[in-house]
């Protein structure tokens, strides 16, 4: 229901922008690019996640596989915690290896954690609202910033996204929280169905 009301919202966006005066390309490339996400039904990707808690910053890097509301990370490094496997699926988020399941500690009052930062990622790629759009490095790269549409810039959750402006691969994310940046997620082999 959520993907289709999205649909029908995006479909009329983009018919209300058409013509000279409407819609910039980054504009345009972004609505097409969220319209792909949005139906996407699985994706893989390798991620290389920093997670800066303040006082403490702890950097991840592990293979992402999504599947309908599943998501499994596993680790690859750092060496101490490689092969550690988290499975998200819905609002519940665990870190299991040989049968022991830990959670990690949250960034924020909403829950991100760095086990929930790729699917965070990309529910704002599918459904964030996008407050900013710009091609960078001579239109190879889109950006598009998400935010609350209420808020003021620098206060509350913010995001900001990269895309391959030729495939449309997400390449890299950052969450900012209260104009502090928490997560960094530097995304390669980005491949979608």
């Amino acid at each position: 229901m959520r993907k289709r009301l999205l649909c029908v919202l995006m479909t009329t966006l983009l018919l209300a922008g058409c013509g000279p005066a409407g819609v910039s390309e980054a504009e345009e490339l972004a609505l097409a690019i969220r319209g792909e996400y949005l139906a996407m039904d699985s994706c893989a990707l390798q991620a290389a996640v920093t997670a800066d808690y303040g006082q403490r910053v702890y950097r991840y890097e592990m293979a992402v596989s999504v599947n309908g509301e599943e998501t499994l990370l596993t680790l690859s490094a750092p060496e101490t915690v490689a092969g550690l496997t988290a499975r998200m699926a819905g609002e519940e988020n665990f870190l299991e290896y040989d049968g022991v399941s830990v959670e990690t500690g949250p960034l924020d009052e909403s829950g991100l954690t760095p086990v929930s930062a790729v699917p965070a990622l990309l529910e704002a790629a599918r459904s964030g609202y996008m407050t900013a759009c710009a091609l960078e490095e001579d239109g190879t790269l889109l950006r598009v910033d998400c935010g609350d549409p209420t808020g003021s810039p620098g206060t509350g959750t913010e995001t900001a996204l990269w895309f391959e402006a030729s495939t449309h691969a997400l390449v890299r994310g950052e969450v900012s929280v209260d104009g502090f940046r928490v997560i960094l997620c530097e995304c390669s082999g980005f491949a979608g169905n």
